[in-house]
């Protein structure tokens, strides 16, 4: 089979990396485009490809099969919906964007386009991730009772002007990442029911938070994700207890080779690899068997997590400069999220009724394919009494 065509915009050091793996198989790095244009060259004569002098003329080039995203995440919508609308597949590094409103551009232009694109979440790629949500899923370890996960690494030790530590490209930790223990719980359990988010915030950006993801009446039992993020210190470690034993993931979590099951008198261990190579080959299987999105990282799951991560930010009240003064960009969701969360609850009555409101919540249930578990949606208002939410949504 004649190797995998990959064109590149990004040439830092995340698109090293991916490089020096993928053409360890049966890839190449065929087209680089950069906006800085010597190291986009040095990058092309390191990795063999052609040096662009302007996204659009890599796109229009017809040298590659897909197209890897890996500048940092401001600039991932523009550069993906020039692709997608060019048919070209997309594997753009994660975040995809940052707030909802990018994730359903960019799920809507795929869609509109029928063509690839999946969050470049290495994770999700790996054998081991999937053994522990298959251990879950089976009752391995009986009736989920608590998760906790900590990803901390000394961010804040890094130049001022560096990415992690800028506010205009939304750097932090919640983004960068905080989007690694979030999404591990959405792909084991789906959407949360319930979100709660304490953080500190300096200079513009989060240096750490802790985000509650609160499960309600679900197959694997009544729980909570009890997740906790930084950009000081050095830890990870993620911890699946159950009501018959519990799952670890030892070292990284995020890129894991080893996951250790115990339950009853049973000690079982997968190993395996969390890497690009995996990642990369699995999208270009995927990409060649004709497929419009990923089966190891399904839009749903990109759309879920950064909702996730839109209602920390509100609860925390962070907001980057390119954002509108005091809110994100706002979807219907988010307009309908936002009226919600500025209400205060009466148990002693109903809520007073808005018709536009009720209006807007009705479009939504009725059109849009996020909107297929309302349940999980109104219960991510902790703040409502059961009464309040009834008569709002009547």
């Amino acid at each position: 089979m004649t190797k995998f065509r990959w064109g590149y915009i990004g040439s830092g050091n995340i698109a090293a990396s991916t490089a020096r793996s993928i053409l360890r198989g049966a890839h190449e790095i065929t087209a680089v485009y950069s906006r800085n244009a010597k190291k986009a060259e040095a990058f092309a004569k390191k990795y063999g490809a052609i040096c662009y002098r302007s996204a659009e003329d890599l796109l229009a080039s017809g040298k590659i099969d897909a197209l890897y995203i890996a500048t940092p995440h401001t600039a991932h919508v523009s550069y993906a919906v020039a692709a997608l609308e060019h048919k070209i597949p997309v594997l753009c590094e994660k975040p995809v964007g940052v707030c909802l409103a990018d994730v359903e551009t960019l799920i809507d232009c795929a869609k509109k386009n029928d063509a690839y694109f999946a969050e470049a979440m290495w994770t999700w790629f790996s054998d081991v991730a999937r053994t522990v949500r298959d251990w879950v899923h089976v009752g391995k370890i009986g009736r989920v009772q608590s998760v906790e996960i900590h990803y901390a690494f000394p961010g804040l030790q890094m130049p001022k002007d560096s990415r992690v530590r800028t506010p205009e490209t939304a750097g932090g930790a919640l983004l960068d990442i905080g989007i690694y223990p979030i999404t591990y719980c959405c792909n084991l359990f789906g959407a949360p029911d319930e979100i709660c988010c304490t953080g500190e915030l300096k200079d513009g950006i989060d240096v750490r938070e802790t985000v509650e993801l609160r499960y309600l009446n679900t197959p694997f039992g009544d729980f909570a994700c009890t997740l906790h993020m930084g950009l000081t210190g050095l830890r990870e470690s993620c911890v699946i207890k159950g009501s018959r034993g519990e799952i670890t993931l030892p070292g990284f979590f995020h890129m894991a080779s080893k996951a250790v099951l115990k339950c009853d008198t049973v000690r079982q261990t997968f190993r395996g690899k969390t890497d690009y190579l995996t990642e990369f080959t699995r999208v270009a299987e995927e990409i060649r068997a004709g497929k419009t999105q990923s089966d190891f990282v399904p839009l749903q799951k990109t759309w879920e997590c950064m909702r996730v991560m839109d209602v920390c930010r509100r609860q925390m009240g962070l907001y980057y400069p390119f954002e509108a003064e005091k809110g994100l960009p706002q979807t219907d969701w988010e307009k309908l999220n936002g009226y919600i969360e500025g209400l205060q609850d009466t148990t002693a009555g109903d809520m007073p009724q808005d018709e536009k409101v009720a209006a807007l919540y009705r479009q939504l249930k009725d059109g849009a394919a996020q909107a297929s578990d309302m349940e999980s949606y109104w219960n991510s208002f902790p703040q409502l009494s059961d009464k309040s939410k009834a008569s709002l949504r009547r």
